[in-house]
């Protein structure tokens, strides 16, 4: 499978992403989990989508990645909606690429941004969230369940003191994304460090920068996408896992039920299952569900006899 590198222009700078060939007219958007680049973030996924025929655009957010910006490893859920904005925007113009017959898919937090994104564009022909962080609000009251206070401590003062620094000018005061317990990082959930397993088995992708800017973490903790889910017009799937500890299973499937075109796979396991032992089942349910709304339904619709 040969993928292209490709740029398009979002607010003030540029998103990297990686273009990857379809033969069936749809496209498929995609983005990666907090802080996670394009590549371990998207590429098994991506790679399984294009093979059954869907061309797909993997992008990194501003500030991460390939991608331009500054500061580096700074999370703002605001820019980063405007930036799949950009994503969907450009896929349209993709030579091949009907943009009636776009999709757009996401995990974790980015699986949190598809139900505003999806919300704001009813023309999108599909939407996907993988494990999606619904609601930052209860997820950051249940991870605290497995965090010692004197480290949530650290972690709330160190963001503080960065969002300040943030404000003078500063370099971001950069915490990992996952550690155990007692450790100053973004989450220490059980299900959390299997981070590095699932998404970077062996270290593949050496340049994926595992930390993010300590302000990002207070934003995302406020962040409730999962209220946005009532405008999504367009067919819906919510893949959750059942021991979800990072990403809380409750309010996706809340999310997904006032959404009007909805659907909802239940999977075991916690929040990477999909990438690990959960993987087959969550692309076979991925790819039926982009077959039937971006490509069967079109079949039907070219076939239907003229009134």
């Amino acid at each position: 499978m040969e993928r292209k590198k490709v740029w398009f222009a979002s607010g003030d700078s540029r998103c990297a992403a990686w273009l990857y060939p379809g033969s069936n007219g749809a496209c498929v958007v995609m983005a990666g989990g907090m802080a996670v680049t394009k590549e371990p973030g998207t590429d098994r996924f991506a790679e399984r989508f294009a093979e059954a025929g869907f061309a797909v655009l993997a992008f990194d957010y501003r500030r991460l990645g390939e991608s331009g910006g500054e500061p580096r490893q700074v999370v703002r859920p605001r820019d980063e909606r405007a930036d799949w904005n950009a994503a969907i925007a450009y896929a349209s113009t993709v030579p091949g690429v009907d943009p009636a017959r776009i999709a757009i898919w996401g995990f974790s937090s980015s699986g949190g941004h598809v139900f505003p994104v999806a919300a704001d564009h009813p023309t999108l022909a599909a939407a996907i969230a993988q494990t999606p962080n619904a609601d930052g609000q209860a997820a950051a009251r249940n991870a605290m369940r497995y965090q010692h206070p004197p480290s949530m401590l650290r972690l709330l003062g160190r963001g503080v003191l960065d969002a300040l620094g943030g404000l003078l000018g500063r370099a971001p005061r950069l915490v990992p994304l996952s550690g155990p317990p007692g450790t100053l990082a973004v989450l220490t959930t059980p299900d959390a460090q299997d981070g590095c397993a699932a998404l970077n088995p062996g270290d593949r992708y050496p340049d994926w920068q595992q930390a993010v800017a300590a302000r990002s973490a207070l934003r995302v903790g406020f962040y409730r996408p999962g209220r946005a889910a009532a405008r999504v017009r367009c067919p819906l799937l919510v893949v959750v896992c059942d021991q979800d500890q990072s990403a809380l299973v409750g309010p996706a499937v809340r999310a997904a039920s006032r959404a009007p075109r909805s659907e909802v796979v239940h999977l075991p396991g916690g929040h990477y299952a999909t990438f690990l032992d959960q993987h087959e089942q969550a692309v076979d349910a991925e790819i039926a569900f982009l077959r039937r709304h971006l490509v069967d339904q079109r079949v039907r619709v070219v076939d239907a006899p003229a009134r």
